[in-house]
Parts: structure tokens; sequence; C-alpha cells
């Protein structure tokens, strides 16, 4: 990495003048170290950005977000959705030579929801005949959960009860295929560059920890080897030097991950600049078995304290405000859901709480994982809190593998997270504050609360489902308050005009695989 950092910072070089690598050749920032290359415990937007240029599954997502073929050629819907079949193709390979088979996906599902494997993820495969059983041990074989490989291209999958969203939940990384002799030889190494069995259009070739991954085309990709011979992802945290890398020709593509805020109204003007809306929501939530935020008063006190529309005026990115938590563009989407701003009420509140004026209110830690648009909200809303409430608040942050450690083992009263679709319905934002969710790091349970998102889950009546997440994120954003939703994101990204093919979407994921030089698209 120090010979990429060895230019002048202050230079201000278009990357046209300035091109850099060569055209077979594709460099990105992702940030920061991926926590996880095992798509059973990967959770970040970091490492699944990795996995989506080794793997592909059962589906894909196409530009209006349905589900299409990829590995499944075709599949039938039974038993008034309570039955899927997946007819495969027979020409999907491993990257060491061997067949993808229906047994692939058998062995990942099945490993996903073992409780042995600890996945934050195993409650997604819940729609499945006795998942959520086997995955809580009550004394279930594997082989009693509703999924099956028929044969080596057949895969089966029953579900407890129809579900619309099910189809889009197999285009998301964590049911994509495993290899069960690899992760039974290797045990926690078999991510590692060698020992790795992957079947995308990308193969892993190097991993230096913390700081960059190097992949190269796979050339036996079934739907064709990549025109990108070489894809470098790079580990820069320091946003300033990743965006004086992409403007000397040492990066192709950079993101959110790495613009500093104050660089994005400069970079709005230059070739290759996007910005899209996403299906992300950014989110604080509370620690709600520990005083004082066991008390929901306090919570949305504190909730009612926050501004919320002056995140879009500091951040720059094209962040909406929000009060609710589905967010725009999405079914049961309600932004008359959630509570205004009223610091009056808010003290009103606190009062009756048992802190007038904050008078007796402990230190509140916020912690944040270490990024400057994290910093520059923790910073308002301490503000915000601090002058509405009268009460004490700590910053703290932290990088990112260590901080999702500390929410699993030692979480703070107030934490910083954000969440962006695995898949495009509302069953996965509102599925993420369950009592059964590996990642609500709140540690709220309200069983009026689960009992709707089942409901919507069984539901195939859009109007029908749309009623029933109403009266749940009344509950989420109003009544309990485990969380306080703030805004909704934009991506912003800059990609070196002398490429194309980088598709922009509101899911927000890094793929690479029709990323090729300008020259070769007006060829064609």
């Amino acid at each position: 990495m120090l010979a990429l950092l060895l230019f002048c910072v202050s230079c201000k070089a278009s990357p046209e003048s300035n091109p850099g690598g060569s055209d077979n050749h594709f460099r990105v920032n992702l940030g920061t170290e991926p926590p996880s290359l095992d798509w059973s415990l990967a959770t970040d937007h970091v490492s699944f950005n990795v996995i989506a240029n080794l793997m592909v599954g059962l589906t894909e997502l196409n530009e209006d977000l349905k589900p299409t073929p990829v590995i499944a050629k075709s599949w039938e819907i039974a038993d008034s959705g309570r039955r899927i079949v997946f007819h495969l193709r027979d020409d999907v390979l491993w990257s060491d030579g061997k067949k993808v088979r229906a047994q692939d996906f058998e062995y990942s599902w099945k490993r996903l929801l073992d409780p042995k494997t600890a996945s934050e993820y195993a409650y997604i495969l819940f729609d499945l005949v006795n998942a959520q059983e086997y995955h809580e041990s009550k004394n279930l074989d594997a082989g009693e959960i509703g999924v099956k490989a028929l044969d080596d291209v057949t895969f089966e999958v029953r579900l407890r009860h129809p579900a619309s969203y099910f189809l889009s939940l197999t285009t998301f990384e964590v049911t994509f295929p495993q290899r069960q002799d690899i992760i039974e030889k290797f045990a926690s190494r078999w991510t590692d560059p060698e020992h790795i069995v992957t079947n995308g259009p990308f193969l892993l070739t190097q991993w230096k920890h913390e700081n960059e991954i190097q992949l190269r085309a796979n050339p036996n990709y079934f739907l064709g080897k990549p025109a990108m011979e070489r894809i470098s992802m790079f580990m820069v945290n320091e946003k300033t030097t990743a965006v004086a890398m992409y403007e000397q020709g040492q990066l192709d593509f950079i993101d959110n991950q790495s613009i500093p805020t104050l660089e994005k109204r400069r970079l709005t003007k230059q070739r290759g600049f996007h910005n899209v809306p996403q299906l992300r929501g950014y989110y604080y939530g509370f620690m709600t078995d520990r005083k004082p935020f066991n008390d929901p008063r306090v919570r949305k006190a504190f909730a009612m304290a926050i501004d919320r529309s002056t995140f879009p005026k500091i951040l720059q990115g094209g962040e909406k405000p929000a009060s609710s938590w589905i967010p725009p563009g999405m079914l049961a989407h309600n932004s008359k859901i959630g509570v205004p701003f009223n610091p009056p009420e808010a003290r009103r509140l606190l009062r009756e709480a048992g802190y007038p004026d904050g008078k007796g209110f402990p230190r509140v830690v916020l912690a944040y994982n270490t990024d400057e648009v994290h910093k520059l909200v923790a910073e308002a809303v301490q503000g915000m809190w601090e002058r509405n409430l009268g009460v004490v608040v700590a910053l703290e942050n932290q990088e990112w593998k260590v901080y999702l450690k500390k929410l699993q083992n030692d979480p703070p009263h107030v934490f910083r997270l954000g969440w962006g679709a695995d898949y495009p319905d509302p069953d996965n934002f509102m599925k993420l504050f369950t009592a059964n969710s590996g990642n609500n790091s709140t540690r709220w349970k309200n069983p009026r609360y689960d009992q709707l998102i089942e409901l919507a889950a069984r539901e195939l009546d859009p109007k029908k489902r749309a009623k029933h997440y109403d009266e749940a994120q009344k509950i989420l954003c109003e009544t309990d308050l485990p969380i306080v939703p703030l805004f909704w994101t934009g991506e912003s990204t800059v990609l070196n005009p002398r490429f194309t093919g980088l598709e922009f979407n509101s899911m927000a994921r890094m793929d690479l695989r029709h990323v090729r030089p300008v020259e070769t698209s007006s060829a064609q």
C-alpha cells in the first residue's frame, strides 16, 4: 500500500488526464477490512461487496429489482405457494472444475441454520419448514428442515406458509451454495485464497489483511469471462486519501465509503459522478434491557429531541429525513409514521421518567464505527440531546470489526447502525427487529410486533400486508422505540470515465462483472 500513497495529496488532476492502470485492471476502494468472506457469517456491506463478485446463487435481481434466473434456470411454485422446486443448470462449475449441484445449496442452507455455525442471518430462512425449530435446538434432525436436493439439478424448498418475497430472498448471498468438502477440510481457514472454492465471475487470488484483496477473472465462468482480468480492492479508510488516489489515477471507482462530505459538492461536477437513492436506513439503537433506556418514555424523549432535517444539510449526499423505518420505494413505506421533533414534549417525558431537566440522568455513551459521516451525525445528535434534554453525552468510536464485536459482547447505551436491503421487500427491514433476529442488537422484544411481521409474511395481498406493517412500524417507531430512524441514504459514486458497465441501483452492491473499457463498449 505504501507505494500507492506516494503522491501529492494536494493535486487535483482528473483521472482522464492521468489514467493510471491498464484497460484490463480495475481498482476500487472497500474502505475497510471485510470482517468475513464466509457468506454464512458475513453481515456487512463490505464483506458482501467482495462475495458478490466471487459467487452467484439461484437467482439475481434485474434492473427492476425482480428475481431472474441464474443457476436456477426455472422453478415451479406449488401447494398454494408452500413448495418451490428449482431446476438448476448443469453447466455451472466451481473454480476447481466440479459441477455446482443442488446438494451444495442444501448444505449451505442447513449450515446457515445450524446453531453451531452461529450465523446472525439464520433467521432469514425461518420461513422453511422446521428451520426455526432446528436452529433453536429443539431436538430436530437437519433432515427435517424443508429443503432437499431431489437430485443433482433439482432443489426443493418447503415453506411454513406462502411468502411473496421468498424468490427475492434467493438473490441474497447468504443463500448461495457452499462446498461441504472444502469447509470440513479447512474449517475456519476455508475462505483463505489458497483454499476457497467459488463459482462466480472472479476468483480470490490474494488477501492481504487490512491492506488489499486481489481478484482475477474466472475463465470458466458459465456466463462468460469478465472483461476485467484483474480487480484490486484496497482498504483505505482515510477518505481524503481515497479521493486523492482516484484523482491521481490510482483508483477507478469510489463510493460513499471513500468520499469526504466536504468533497461531495465538488465531485458532482466530475464526469462519472452518480447519486442514487438507496433502500437503506440509518438509525440509532437503544440498549433496551439496561437503565435508563429500559424505559420507553426515555427512549421517546431522546427520539423527540432530534431534528432530523439537520442531516441532509450537513451530509450533502442525497439523504432524506426518516421518522419511520421502511424506506421510500418499497411496499408499506409510510412517512406519516414516527415521532416528530418536539423538545418541550421530550423534556416532559424525561421529567415524567424521573429526570427533570436531565438532573440525575447518567452519562450516556453514544457509539459509532469510525467514519467521517458517523462522526458528523453523532456530534450533531450529541449537541441536540445536551441542548434539548440537559443530559451529558460521551462519544466513542471504533474500527468496524472491533465495533461489531462490541455490539455483540458489550454494547453501549446508544449505538449507530444502518440497514441496506438484502432483498427488496419490507420483510427484510421489519424482520430485523424480531425477537429471534441475530441482527437485532437492541435486545428488544415485543410479541405483538413479531406476530404482525409473521402475519405480513403470510399475506399475499399487498394492501393487507401494508396494514400489518403500518401497525408494526407504529410499535417500532412511536410506542416502544427501540430505535430512532434518522435518515434514508443516497449513494454517491464516481466512476473513471474510461470504464463503463458498473450499474447503479438502490441495492448498492458493487457488481463488477460487467465493467469494461469504454473502447470495448463502443466497438460492440
